[in-house]
């Protein structure tokens, strides 16, 4: 029987949200040479997608109930976090990476009540940099974070480390082991890439396609 984890994989990877190439890798943004590249904004654009993942987000979001609050990391956080609290009938906020540099000067956009329990929505968990700098923000202004939840992680280690020293629950719909799988099974990868695949997983910052 399929999993959600393996039907959401499928679906990044048939509408390209996701794309593999082992042997002529993308570059990030860091620098960083990578056989992957994860852009969830796209599944915003296929309805049948977009509801699937919120319908995955509610059942997933039961494990850190209760919760009264929705916040979306931003920017690609916003549009799936206000989804989910439309769906869930619950008041929805979102996180700036930094202040606004004029007008209030905003960090949290929204209004964030007295004893707010929030659970903060990511599209992707990598270093789990900006979503751990949205929960500080959010502790810091009072609430309760009662978890993390994304679409998709990497499952680095450093991600793993970094959630569990801050001391915060983490769950994703999908996640790469599950993804590398799916690309196999459906004939988008070969045996051989996933060797590749997997070593980058292992050690992203100095692996090399070569």
């Amino acid at each position: 029987m399929r999993t959600i984890s393996s039907e959401i994989a499928k679906d990044l990877l048939q509408i390209k949200a996701i794309k593999l190439s082992p042997k002529n890798p993308f570059t990030w943004a860091s620098g960083i040479k990578s056989p992957i590249y994860c852009d969830n904004r796209l599944l915003l654009s296929y309805p049948s997608i977009r509801n699937k993942v919120t319908d995955s987000f509610v059942g997933l979001s039961r494990q850190f109930a209760p919760f009264n609050c929705i916040a979306g990391v931003a920017t690609a956080g916003i549009a799936h976090g206000a989804l989910l609290a439309q769906t869930l009938k619950q008041p929805f906020i979102y996180v700036r990476s930094k202040a606004k540099g004029h007008g209030r000067q905003n960090l949290i956009e929204g209004e964030m009540r007295p004893q707010a329990k929030v659970l903060v929505v990511e599209d992707l968990i990598s270093t789990g940099g900006s979503a751990l700098q949205a929960v500080e923000a959010l502790r810091e202004a009072g609430a309760e974070v009662v978890g993390v939840i994304a679409i998709f992680s990497y499952g680095f280690d450093q991600a793993r480390d970094a959630f569990k020293a801050a001391n915060c629950p983490v769950d994703t719909l999908s996640n790469y082991e599950a993804l590398v799988e799916e690309a196999f099974q459906s004939n988008y990868i070969l045996e051989a890439d996933k060797a590749t695949l997997n070593a980058w997983r292992r050690n992203p910052m100095s692996w090399s396609p070569n």
